[in-house]
């Protein structure tokens, strides 16, 4: 792939994307307007700022979200991390990072961003340093089991009502995530 391909495959991803909310639409146009004055801003070299991608891995039979002990910031996440050049789109750069940090190798990532959630990291030689994360929702195989990444401390399986001590994101990013799951409401 070349940066040009995905750039462009980012903007457009954004582009298309409908926002489930005002709140995610001023995310969504805040992106947008990013990636036009920063033809790099997919790349983690792009100072300051850059694109990543997560996905929230849910089980088989969708009732149990899997998270990882993150080692650098020591908390409790979903999967997620930097484009690469060798990534098509960032659907394709968050179904990689899924599979690396979980060890998970048959995932189903469902068509198109849940969320979008901007974010200070500890990262980057600049000070800030924000991730635009594009959040999807993938799900795992029956019988796969999780494992451990050089990334993380710890892989989990946790029902959705029994969670770690996590922050608002991951909230954030579930609760988008069962809408697209459970459109009519768990019974």
């Amino acid at each position: 792939m070349t940066a040009d391909h995905l750039h462009r495959s980012c903007r457009d991803t954004l582009e298309s994307w409908t926002s489930p909310s005002a709140e995610q639409e001023e995310l969504r146009r805040q992106y947008c307007a990013f990636l036009a004055t920063h033809p790099d801003g997919w790349a983690r070299s792009c100072p300051g700022t850059h694109l990543t991608a997560s996905a929230m891995i849910y089980s088989a039979d969708r009732a149990r979200v899997l998270l990882v002990l993150h080692r650098k910031i020591g908390r409790w996440l979903q999967t997620g991390g930097h484009l690469e050049i060798e990534d098509v789109s960032c659907s394709a750069a968050a179904l990689r990072e899924a599979s690396e940090e979980s060890g998970l190798r048959r995932l189903e990532l469902l068509e198109g961003p849940v969320w979008l959630s901007r974010h200070e990291v500890p990262c980057g030689s600049v000070r800030p340093t924000f991730h635009l994360d594009i959040q999807y929702v993938a799900v795992a195989d029956v019988g796969e089991q999780p494992m451990v990444s050089d990334e993380s401390d710890d892989v989990r399986w946790f029902a959705t009502d029994e969670l770690p001590d996590v922050d608002a994101s991951v909230l954030a990013l579930i609760a988008a995530a069962q809408r697209r799951l459970f459109p009519e409401g768990r019974c």
